[in-house]
């Protein structure tokens, strides 16, 4: 993702804040705002946002999932599956 074309200084988003808005969901990319020459801000529209999140919260579970491989806290999934049986049963 090239960011170049998609960098703005802090006065253009107060001249252009609405156009901004607007267009976002548009172009799909974020909008990296700078102050004193200084990335200091991004600013994406929401469906971009919570798809990121959501992207971050898989690569979170996996991560966990190879931390737990890489510590020996696995069982078979037979095991796992048969311990859930009996405990449906005992309920």
């Amino acid at each position: 993702m090239k960011f170049s074309s998609q960098i703005k200084p802090i006065s253009y988003l107060k001249a252009h804040a609405a156009e901004i808005v607007r267009s976002l969901p548009e172009q799909g990319q974020p909008l990296v705002i700078t102050q004193n020459g200084e990335a200091k801000a991004v600013i994406q529209d929401i469906a971009s946002y919570e798809q990121t999140q959501e992207t971050l919260a898989l690569l979170k579970i996996l991560a966990l999932g190879n931390r737990q491989i890489d510590e020996g806290k696995v069982q078979p999934a037979g095991e796992a599956i048969q311990r859930l049986r009996e405990r449906a049963g005992n309920s």
